[in-house]
């Protein structure tokens, strides 16, 4: 298994996940108040450090500071996750708060698309960056939102309320946010660009 987690800070999640499909657990130092309250010791905690007293720290946690203001926490952990060779990660607490870290993470994200799997989960939706052939199995009846980051050439879905044949979204002139999932199967293909689907939690 080579999965990990991935806590950030931003809004805590309501529902706690399995902690236990996971190989490690990886937070921000901002997010380390809110793992605490949620009973839940992180093996790695990394980031700037501003937002932590470690003095208070619990034995057998490793702790990575990471300085560089050039950088932000998220996009600084992704690149340790790299480095050690996982694979998949969950992202906790990437949206919600304030809006431009949101932005920023899902900048930091598709920076990262290529080397790892990301999936990020929230009380609302769960979302990732797709694949150019991506299907979708078991969400009829829920809404799906396909968003290009910043433009996605030539997408064809099958399987949603509101088809796309050979047609281009851009955030300056068309989105496809709030579709719907008609069938258990949906497709979605595209030729070029980013794309983001959100699919929204039963």
């Amino acid at each position: 298994m080579n999965k990990v987690a991935l806590f950030l800070n931003g809004q805590a999640p309501k529902l706690v996940p399995n902690i236990e499909q996971y190989e490690l657990i990886y937070c921000t130092d901002g997010a380390y108040g809110y793992l605490s309250k949620l009973n839940i010791q992180p093996d790695v905690i990394t980031g700037d450090m501003d937002s932590l007293d470690l003095q208070l720290i619990s034995d057998g946690i490793e702790i990575i500071p990471t300085p560089d203001q050039n950088f932000t926490d998220f996009e600084k952990a992704l690149q340790i996750i790299n480095d050690r060779k996982h694979q998949e990660v969950h992202v906790y607490g990437s949206s919600g708060m304030e809006h431009d870290h949101f932005l920023g993470n899902l900048t930091a994200g598709l920076k990262f698309k290529e080397k790892l799997t990301l999936l990020f989960f929230d009380d609302y939706s769960y979302y990732f960056f797709a694949d150019n052939q991506t299907r979708l199995d078991g969400y009829e009846g829920r809404i799906i939102s396909l968003y290009p980051f910043p433009e996605t050439k030539n997408i064809t879905t099958k399987g949603l309320k509101y088809p796309l044949q050979n047609e281009d979204l851009s955030i300056v002139a068309r989105i496809g946010t709030r579709n719907r999932a008609e069938s258990n199967e949906v497709e979605i293909n595209f030729e070029e660009g980013n794309l983001l689907i959100f699919i929204q939690n039963k």
